[in-house]
C-alpha cells in the first residue's frame, strides 16, 4: 500500500537552525532515505518552496477566489512530502516517527493513497 507522509513544520524552522543543527538534521534524513531506497519502500518526495510563493484557492460566493500564501488555520506549514510503498499503516507510521522534524516540533501526517478506483473511500 502506498502512503503519503505530509511534512509540516513552523515557518522559518530550517532557517532558525545553526549550520551544525541543519547538517545533523539533513544527515538523519539521508540515513532514513538510504534505508527506504535500499528496502524499495521509497516512491518519491520533495520539499516545497517557501510558503510566500503559495496561493490558496477557495470558493467565495460560488466563484474561485485566490489569496496569497497557504493561509489555512495552522501554526505549521506544509513543507514537503515523502511517498512510501510499504506493507502496513504501522510501517508508514514507524517511518514518520523517525523523521527528525517530529522530534524538533514539527509533524508528519500519514495518509493512505487511493488507487484509481477510489475503493478505499
Amino acid at each position: 500500500m502506498k502512503y503519503m507522509l505530509l511534512i509540516y513544520n513552523r515557518p522559518g524552522f530550517s532557517e532558525s537552525l545553526s549550520d551544525s543543527e541543519r547538517k545533523d538534521l539533513f544527515g538523519e534524513v539521508d540515513v532514513i532515505m538510504a534505508e527506504l531506497a535500499e528496502s524499495g519502500e521509497f516512491v518519491g518526495g520533495q520539499g516545497l518552496a517557501d510558503q510566500s510563493t503559495a496561493r490558496t484557492v477557495r470558493s467565495r460566493a460560488g466563484q474561485p477566489a485566490v489569496t496569497d500564501g497557504p493561509f489555512i488555520e495552522s501554526k505549521e506549514q506544509f513543507c514537503g512530502y515523502l511517498m512510501v510503498d510499504c506493507e502496513s499503516l504501522q510501517r508508514a507510521v514507524d517511518i514518520a516517527s523517525r523523521w527528525p522534524d517530529v522530534r524538533m516540533g514539527g509533524a508528519l501526517e500519514v495518509r493512505a493513497i487511493m488507487d484509481e478506483s477510489g475503493a478505499e473511500m
